[in-house]
């Protein structure tokens, strides 16, 4: 079972839309093996793809031996993470079936994936404002506590903690939610931000949002809370993406 399997405890095109959205929200961090027709030179690859009803598709599985197993032999693949992934195929125009045979099989479509696509350029704005903090809302909580809370045990060791509060409104708009990371140092800050933004992006949106700070102050009593032990081995920082690869 892999990080993908444990999340798809129905199968993907039979699952209400918060859980398909956690399953691709994980996709989109996922170290994928993509099929070719040939070993990869350089940076230039060409794409094994395979023809479906709904037009070509390219295959990836979570792990090398699965798309060996698939295919019954040794295969040249090239390995990339799911968010460079989909949007290679979004822009290709076509499909991407991952893990057949598995828990996590899933067939998207090019319309699915650019979604995919412009979900992951979610990111933060920075503003800078006095804020009265109370108690976050209990459907909100609801929502978001889980998902929340293992998007922030990856950062175990990076951060100290995080709080998850409500925004009083007023006449600057509606209520709203922050949530307050601690204990992150500065020049990770941006990528922590964009990671967290993305997590939120593919999670219930919420009435008035939810914004992403950092704080080292003690969050207010009534906020939902995260502490973060420290763990043996250092957290892995958020990934900034180099450049795709390319597709002939």
């Amino acid at each position: 079972m892999t990080a993908l399997d444990d999340l798809a405890t129905t199968p993907f095109h039979q699952a209400e839309p918060p859980a398909r959205a956690r399953i691709l929200s994980r996709l989109a961090d996922t170290r994928l093996s993509v099929a070719l027709t040939a070993e990869p030179v350089g940076d230039d690859i060409e794409l094994r793809m395979f023809p479906l009803e709904g037009g070509q598709v390219a295959l990836a599985c979570d792990t090398d031996e699965r798309l060996a197993d698939f295919l019954n032999a040794p295969t040249p693949y090239a390995a990339m993470p799911g968010r460079v992934l989909a949007g290679l195929m979004a822009d290709a125009g076509a499909g991407l079936l991952i893990n057949p045979g598995h828990p996590s099989e899933m067939l998207l479509d090019a319309d699915l994936l650019g979604w995919l696509r412009h979900a992951l350029d979610a990111a933060p704005q920075a503003e800078m404002a006095r804020l009265a903090l109370r108690a976050p809302a209990a459907a909100t909580l609801a929502a978001l506590a889980g998902p929340l809370a293992e998007r922030l045990a990856d950062l175990r060791g990076l951060i100290s903690g995080a709080a998850l509060a409500g925004v009083a409104g007023g006449a600057a708009g509606p209520d709203s939610h922050l949530l307050l990371v601690a204990g992150a140092p500065a020049e990770d800050q941006p990528a922590i931000a964009k990671a967290l933004a993305e997590t939120l992006a593919f999670l219930p949106e919420q009435p008035g949002g939810v914004d992403v700070s950092f704080s080292d102050a003690p969050p207010p009593e009534s906020a939902l809370r995260f502490d973060l032990a420290p763990q043996d081995r250092p957290a892995t920082r958020p990934a900034r993406p180099k450049g795709p690869p390319i597709l002939r």
